[in-house]
């Protein structure tokens, strides 16, 4: 998006705060975390166990709320499901597919939630599982599907939508590094052709230096790697 000559970022993030309870103690998880991140930009987050990466992203795909602070997606401050749905792609450690579907359905099941498949979208399912090399096993159930292929339909359906902003929550952590880093080299290859923005969440110190900027969460603080 341009304004006045200016790229404004698809995702600011400003002042942000989130803190939890355990028993009597409040545990402040995040503490004035600023981010941008602009259209076909990859950037890595990185952090201990623990150090609140997974609730910042869920933070970003306004699947909670913050305690403080503003997030704003393509300028818009309300992240709903429809806005998920159509601007967010999500991609899991685990891969979360449906057993009965093939992997043609489980990429489209995307377009069906965001209440819009036609003709087009299934060209695009179908055109999407072959830029990941899935266009032979389209019809095979995940159960028929090695991890790395598994992991590789859900890359798919996370942009089958054509989404603003894809978050990618330790998506390696269930493979070896060699079908790990096939699945970083497809993630960054399909977010700069779709100039779709790119977080990744990984503990894999080589696969977030392979995203053109690099942060580290320590002690509920985002600042540089």
């Amino acid at each position: 998006m341009k304004q006045h000559g200016i790229i404004e970022p698809i995702l600011r993030v400003s002042g942000v705060r989130k803190t939890y309870l355990s028993g009597d103690r409040r545990i402040e998880v995040l503490r004035d975390v600023g981010f941008t991140i602009s259209a076909g930009e990859s950037v890595s987050i990185r952090g201990e166990s623990g150090s609140g990466k997974s609730t910042l992203l869920n933070l970003f795909a306004g699947l909670d709320a913050p305690d403080a602070g503003s997030i704003e997606l393509a300028g818009s401050a309300t992240i709903d499901h429809a806005a998920r749905g159509k601007r967010i792609g999500i991609v899991f450690q685990s891969f979360y597919l449906i057993p009965e579907l093939s992997a043609f359905e489980n990429v489209l099941m995307a377009a069906r939630i965001a209440g819009k498949v036609s003709d087009a979208e299934k060209a695009r399912a179908r055109a999407l599982l072959a830029k990941v090399g899935l266009a032979e096993r389209a019809h095979h159930v995940p159960s028929q599907l090695s991890g790395g292929e598994r992991q590789r339909v859900a890359v798919a359906r996370a942009l089958v939508n054509a989404p603003k902003l894809l978050l990618a929550d330790e998506p390696t952590g269930n493979l070896d590094e060699k079908t790990g880093e096939s699945v970083i080299d497809i993630l960054l290859a399909l977010c700069a052709e779709t100039q779709t923005a790119l977080v990744l969440v990984t503990h894999n110190a080589a696969h977030a230096d392979r995203c053109a900027r690099r942060l580290v969460l320590r002690d509920g603080v985002l600042g540089n790697s």
